[in-house]
């Protein structure tokens, strides 16, 4: 029934019909329910079962424990911060929490999640929105599908972003992400930078003070909480030490951050099913920790006494910030990542280099994630290009004589 009445609906929008124009909305929904007709008429032929929707919906389903995750914690860190008496119940966030009648406590998994949900649904429904209307707008301007791309990017950015940004932020964000950092290279498969860290950029430097500083990682009003790394900053090792458990809920994603940056264990899952599936380079992952264990430990070979962060090991670098996040999802990006697998493990390993060299030379900017690996995503055509001319001058001398 369903399939009969797509058919019957899209002669409106084939040539010729009423709604020509909006053919891409048309074929995004009906591809998205149903696996696109579409064939071959002549060699070479390809059967294999994994195309774009499928490698989409993997990332998505791959990042799910991160989402799950980063929801709760959101909820979780509110909820202690009102149960503490360290915040006043005066946005319309609260007031619809009570009215739900679940209450503030943090030790009722539901309560956390559902006061999470408060907070992440709203920017996910504008990121789809306004992202959406540029993909429909780009693909009925150039003729074309709406590429399931999108739908990680929508699902990215809300997870890089604090609980507490403010909504039309978010959309301004997200049209910069989508127009500036893909559509403007001709759209999916042809853009060098990651739109959803795009998008993230835009805000650190647009609106810096609503995605950085200590009073924007905890979804209240009037309170105030530094994010580990910020800590370690600030106050060095002794910061994160205090607290014996810390490394332990850093690792679970149980602290105050960007909603999907957390959880250390959500990543490693996410991770799992990405390497399982081929969806995503191990090579990559596996690089960027290396890169980071080599530069984290020979920081702490040299030292620093008027610079804290050269002193913090490796094993507190994985933990705290979008470093897992990032390694497992951005970093990863098959389009603007290297293709051949040397020119990945060079990738991977200067991402790694150079999250650590931010966060350490530059305790005022104590992330570097973000910001490594849109560096490298404008390196990566360069790398492939010389391990490609590498490759072949290593052939051609093989076979002279």
């Amino acid at each position: 029934m369903l399939r009969k009445l797509l058919d019957k609906q899209g002669k409106a929008f084939e040539k010729g019909g009423k709604f020509e124009k909006l053919y891409p909305l048309y074929e995004a929904m009906d591809t998205f329910l149903y696996t696109p007709g579409d064939t071959a008429k002549k060699p070479s032929f390809v059967r294999d079962a994994v195309d774009l929707k499928r490698m989409m919906f993997t990332v998505v389903i791959a990042m799910t424990p991160a989402i799950l995750l980063g929801i709760y914690n959101a909820g979780l860190q509110a909820n202690m911060a009102i149960d503490a008496g360290l915040s006043q119940l005066d946005n319309w966030q609260m007031a619809l929490v009570q009215m739900l009648g679940i209450g503030f406590d943090p030790a009722n998994i539901i309560a956390c999640f559902v006061h999470g949900l408060v907070y992440y649904l709203p920017i996910l429904i504008v990121t789809f929105a306004v992202g959406g209307f540029w993909e429909v707008l780009f693909a009925a301007v150039r003729k074309h599908e709406v590429n399931e791309g999108f739908f990680v990017t929508g699902m990215l950015i809300p997870m890089l972003v604090p609980p507490t940004i403010p909504l039309w932020q978010v959309a301004v964000a997200t049209s910069f992400g989508i127009v500036i950092g893909k559509e403007v290279f001709g759209g999916v498969g042809f853009n060098i930078l990651n739109p959803a860290l795009t998008a993230r950029a835009f805000l650190f430097f647009a609106y810096p003070g609503e995605i950085s500083g200590n009073s924007v990682w905890v979804a209240v009003d009037g309170f105030s909480s530094a994010t580990p790394l910020a800590l370690a900053a600030e106050q060095g090792m002794s910061a994160l030490t205090q607290d014996p458990h810390l490394w332990y809920n850093a690792f679970m994603g149980y602290i105050p951050g960007s909603l999907g940056e957390t959880s250390v264990a959500a990543c490693l899952i996410g991770a799992f099913i990405l390497i399982v599936t081929g969806v995503a380079s191990w090579r990559i992952m596996l690089s960027v920790v290396i890169g980071a264990f080599a530069m984290s430990s020979l920081l702490n070979l040299v030292g620093s006494d008027t610079n804290p962060m050269m002193a913090v090991p490796f094993q507190w670098h994985l933990v705290v910030g979008g470093f897992a996040f990032g390694t497992v999802f951005m970093a990863t990006d098959p389009v603007t990542a290297p293709v051949s697998n040397t020119a990945r493990v060079i990738y991977g390993f200067l991402i790694g280099v150079l999250v650590i060299l931010v966060r350490s030379v530059n305790p005022a900017y104590p992330e570097g994630m973000m910001l490594s690996i849109l560096l490298m995503n404008v390196f990566a055509p360069l790398i492939d290009y010389y391990v490609v001319k590498a490759h072949k001058k290593k052939r051609m001398a093989r076979y002279v004589g």
